[in-house]
């Protein structure tokens, strides 16, 4: 695996050029069978309005498609965000409720993204008020085809429930990609073994955990347990989080934020388990071309083989009936 870190600012959206004839500069060569990998650490800062919001994006799609990116992905709860349009009075759940109004509008933009870069985006996670009338913190993953698939958070934290009223989904599901299948678990959800277990079940190679966590204890959880998560499942896990304050914005004024990419620990990978990493609290794109043929190689005859050599004969592992 290959990883190389890239400090980026959304204000210069300037892309390099080849000679005088106006034309993209690709970077980088890509090994063959590789799939990569930018994971976005995300600055929060005041936005003027949705159409700025959607500036900053564009620009980090726009980079990470321009080196020839499979997968651009973006922190958990990025969008709180755009609480900063205008001060609002009110309880923390009525800012949640107020930014779920922005749920459709960030669809549409994140699906014309995709297309228009064809790129897939692991779009973080927004708010989203769904028909029973709860608010969910949901996971979208946009593919450069045009599919939409959501992921809702299954465990939300003890702050999201008792502030912002979310209420937790029930089901995780692996999604098919043209660079095969994979699975999103949202922050806290990471922490919960059996949840990344049953979407490798499901046959996931790659699990992506967008993260918002406040400081530093709060981070290193998420990310000992992503570690754990890539070694006792033998799959790579992609962190990408938020960094920056955001004042008068309830449950937002401060970030942690140190994105990853993890892969097992074994001789086919990264020699400390880690494919790419970040400077924390900058913002910031790191890259890594993944390799998942050298997962099947670390689960067939790995030095270790914790997938094959589970004891189901002590036993079960039971998911509503599946």
């Amino acid at each position: 695996s290959l990883g190389y870190g890239i400090h980026l600012t959304w204000r210069n959206p300037k892309v390099a050029r080849n000679g005088d004839n106006g034309k993209r500069k690709r970077y980088g060569r890509r090994m063959p069978d590789t799939v990569r990998i930018g994971t976005v650490q995300y600055q929060q800062r005041r936005v003027a309005s949705f159409e700025e919001f959607s500036d900053i994006v564009r620009y980090f799609v726009d980079v990470v498609s321009t080196y020839k990116g499979d997968f651009v992905v973006f922190p958990e709860l990025f969008t709180l965000q755009l609480l900063s349009i205008e001060s609002r009075d009110g309880t923390p759940a009525e800012a949640i409720e107020a930014v779920t109004e922005y749920a459709e509008p960030f669809r549409n933009l994140m699906r014309d993204l995709a297309l228009r870069h064809n790129i897939n985006i692991v779009g973080g996670s927004t708010p989203v008020k769904e028909e029973d009338g709860r608010v969910r913190n949901v996971a979208y993953v946009f593919l450069r085809d045009g599919q939409v698939f959501s992921q809702p958070k299954i465990h939300p934290t003890p702050n999201e429930a008792y502030w912002w009223n979310i209420t937790g989904g029930s089901r995780v599901t692996a999604i098919e990609t043209d660079c095969g299948p994979i699975g999103v678990l949202v922050c806290y959800d990471a922490e919960f073994p059996e949840l990344t277990r049953h979407l490798v079940d499901q046959g996931i190679q790659i699990l992506f955990v967008p993260f918002c966590t406040d400081e530093r204890q709060s981070y290193l959880r998420v990310r000992y347990c992503c570690q754990a998560r890539a070694v006792e499942n033998q799959l790579f896990v992609v962190m990408s989080g938020n960094v920056g304050n955001l004042p008068k914005v309830p449950n937002m004024e401060l970030q942690y934020g140190q994105s990853c990419i993890l892969t097992p620990c074994d001789f086919p990978f990264a020699r400390d388990g880690i494919a790419a990493d970040t400077t924390p609290n900058v913002e910031t794109v790191a890259f890594a071309d993944l390799r998942p043929e050298t997962l099947l190689t670390a689960r067939n005859s790995g030095t270790v083989k914790n997938l094959k050599d589970r004891r189901h004969d002590l036993y079960t592992v039971n998911w509503r009936g599946h």
